[in-house]
Formats: structure tokens, C-alpha cells, sequence
């Protein structure tokens, strides 16, 4: 379980605080289109204003790779965070530096002061010590909330914590605790789903979900895999040719706790307009390709979610992004958010989905993380999480 001090576990009044947030977020036409992660950060937020600390924001926005990329300027989220939060939040184009520290300065108790994209410097990803010890010199404390972020070993989210007193969030502690309690002593019967494209991405999700679950459903690309090492000609569907012997050997092992689709949606191209129908796992025609799983596999996968006490969901059942493919994941969504079980939706796609379908609302816990989801799923340690400091700790943080 969650073992890691909060900021409930320290002094804040009187004290600047540097807190990593996850404002990874999607932007149209120079606006926040998707404010979900700017909401997740309010609790933390209000509590650290509440409690008299001057808090200074950092988070990366998109992949600069290093460069100042204007479009990705995290200027860009000023306006809608200063509307959640009631108040004006200030912003300074540059990270570190005597502009930075001029403004770190000025703040007020209670104020806010958001940082501008961490990774407009190469050293952010490369986690260099000079520039972690330049954000820290910012602050008396460090907060991690960036779940989302908190599998990446980098300079705002581990680098900074061997400079400064580190503990968690709220948002980390809550993806934490639920994510952990699934794991550690998950209530029975445990069905997963895992969808999305790549088994290799998920080679090591299935094995320890394989260990842990009582029923695991397997749709989206990543299925016609496990279809093709069972023999069938996928025709054009994605397959990951390298990874048919492990999907094989998992489908030994699994037996039949791995519940396959049994029919599907195809199309003669990767278009939303593309012609489809619906075919047999064992007749998907010469040149077409598997796009969702089709009604048949649907109404397998809901029954076998009937009586279900947790569902842990990681991964899209088809190509949702284009309406016409977009059936499976929607009526998965729809089946994990009536029953009455304990559910988890991993973060990126498949929460971008339920979003979609508007049943966020409906879930136990809808992950901020896709990639940080799956490494915890998978069991490895997180960077970020790993330095913080422990609840029985005798450190006076």
C-alpha cells in the first residue's frame, strides 16, 4: 500500500513549494481543448494555498525536444488555471535563471507562479543534476503530482528530490492507492482488460495480470496477435510478427482464463470511411484488415464481466478514434461503468475514451497515467515515486 508522506505530513506555512504537476494537456487553437489534468492537480493546489505556502508550478507540455517550441508554451494554460483556481496565476518564460528567481522572489504566500515548459532545456529528459539543482534552489520543498510523468527518471520528477525535502500529492497518493490496492489485495472475481496496439508494449502487463486476475479479456490490435500465434490468417491487421512465440506461450499458460475474440470488424483500408463488416476471427478476408471486435465478442466479454468485484481496463477494443470502429470500446465502457464492481481505467487511450462515451463519472478511478499505469501494472518501481520520502521515515520533511 501506498507508504510515501503526503503533504498532509508537512509543515507548509511560510514555505515555497515546488510542485510538479502533469499539464501534459491537448491544446486547439492556442487553448486548453482538454482540461481533465489541470482539474486532477486542484486539490493539491488548494491545499497549498489553504495552508499558506507560496507554490511554484512545473510540468512539461508536449515533446520539444529541447527546443523553445511557442505552440507548446505552457503560457498557453495560464487562463483556465487561473479560472479553476479563482485566482490569477503568474507565469515566467524561462525555468531557471535571475528572471526566474526574480519572480520566485516577488511571490506572495499563497500565490502562484507557473514555470514555463521544463522541456524546452535537453537537460530535462537527460536528468541532469546542475539543472535539477537549479529548480530546487526555487523552492524549500518538492511536491510530485505527476503521476502521468512519475515513470520518467527526469530532472523536474526524480532529478529535483535529491536536492530537496520530497514528498506526494494528493493526485499521486489517490492513483497510488487505487492502483496499488488492485494489485496488492484486489477483490475477487478480478477480470482485466487489455486492448490497444502493441503486445510488446504489454508483454510484462499480461504476465503479472496473468498472475494476479481471474479472467483476461484481450481486444484491440494487440489481439490479432494472440489470434495470429494461435494459428488464423490475419491478413493486413497489425501483427507484431516478433512477438507471436511469447503471445504464443501466453496463451498456453493462460488456458482458458484468456477469453479472444471470436468475431470482428473489418475493413478494406485504415479509413474512417473504409467499407466493413463483420467476419469470423477465422475468415478475415485477403486485403482487409481488423479494425473492432465485433457483437458477438461483446457480448462474450459482458458476460464474462458479470459478477465482477474489480475490473482493471487498460487499452481501446478497436480503432475508436474513427466512428464506425468505435462500437467495442464504447459498449465496454458502457458494461464497466453499470456494474456494480470496483473499476480502473488505465490512463491515454482507453480514458480518453470513456471521456469520449461521458462516462468518466461512472468509474472508480479514471488513471491520469498511460504509461506510468501500465509500468506500476507491470509491477516496476516508478523514478518519481521511489524518491520520495517513506511514511516511517525519521526525516523531518
Amino acid at each position: 500500500m501506498f507508504n510515501k508522506k503526503t503533504i498532509r505530513d508537512v509543515d507548509l506555512k511560510g514555505h515555497r513549494v515546488l510542485v510538479r504537476v502533469d499539464f501534459n494537456v491537448p491544446l486547439d487553437e492556442g487553448a486548453v481543448a482538454d482540461d481533465t489534468r489541470l482539474r486532477a492537480s486542484l486539490p493539491t493546489l488548494n491545499y497549498l494555498i489553504t495552508e499558506g505556502a507560496a507554490v511554484i508550478l512545473c510540468s512539461h507540455l508536449g515533446r520539444p525536444k529541447g527546443k523553445v517550441i511557442p505552440e507548446l508554451s505552457l503560457r498557453l494554460v495560464v487562463k483556465r488555471l487561473s479560472e479553476l483556481l479563482g485566482q490569477p496565476v503568474a507565469f515566467v518564460a524561462d525555468c531557471i535563471g535571475t528572471e526566474v528567481q526574480a519572480a520566485v522572489e516577488r511571490l506572495q504566500l499563497g500565490e502562484v507562479l507557473l514555470l514555463e515548459n521544463t522541456r524546452f532545456y535537453p537537460q530535462e529528459r537527460a536528468n541532469d543534476p546542475n539543472f535539477a539543482a537549479d529548480l530546487a534552489s526555487l523552492a524549500d520543498l518538492f511536491v510530485n503530482d505527476a503521476f502521468g510523468s512519475a515513470h520518467r527518471a527526469h530532472a523536474s520528477t526524480e532529478g529535483v528530490a535529491h536536492h530537496l525535502p520530497a514528498v506526494a500529492g494528493f493526485l499521486m497518493e489517490k492513483e497510488l492507492n487505487y492502483l496499488g490496492a488492485a494489485l496488492e489485495d484486489p477483490e475477487r472475481p478480478f477480470i482485466a482488460i487489455l486492448g490497444g496496439a502493441k503486445i510488446s508494449d504489454k508483454i510484462g502487463v499480461v504476465e503479472r495480470l496473468l498472475d494476479l486476475a481471474d479472467r483476461l479479456l484481450i481486444g484491440g490490435a494487440m489481439a490479432n496477435t494472440f489470434l495470429a500465434a494461435s494459428g488464423l490468417d490475419m491478413a493486413e491487421s497489425l501483427v507484431e510478427e516478433e512477438s507471436l512465440d511469447i503471445a504464443h506461450g501466453l496463451i498456453e499458460r493462460a488456458g482458458d482464463r484468456l477469453l479472444m475474440p471470436t468475431d470482428l470488424v473489418v475493413a478494406d483500408s485504415f479509413a474512417a470511411d473504409a467499407e466493413k463488416k463483420i467476419v469470423a476471427v477465422n475468415a478475415v478476408p485477403t486485403g482487409w484488415r481488423a479494425m473492432d471486435i465485433g457483437p458477438e465478442t461483446i457480448t462474450n466479454f459482458k458476460r464474462a464481466l458479470q459478477g465482477a468485484r474489480l475490473v482493471v481496463w487498460n487499452g481501446p477494443m478497436g480503432v475508436f478514434e474513427f466512428e464506425p470502429f468505435a462500437a467495442g470500446t464504447t459498449a465496454l465502457a458502457e458494461a464497466v461503468a453499470a456494474s456494480k464492481c470496483k473499476s480502473i481505467v488505465g490512463g491515454g487511450d482507453s480514458a480518453a475514451a470513456v471521456r469520449k462515451v461521458g462516462l468518466a463519472d461512472q468509474i472508480s478511478h479514471v488513471s491520469t497515467g498511460g504509461g506510468a499505469c501500465l509500468e506500476f501494472l507491470e509491477g516496476k518501481s516508478l523514478p518519481g515515486v521511489a524518491v520520495l520520502i517513506d511514511r516511517d521515515s525519521p526525516s523531518s520533511a
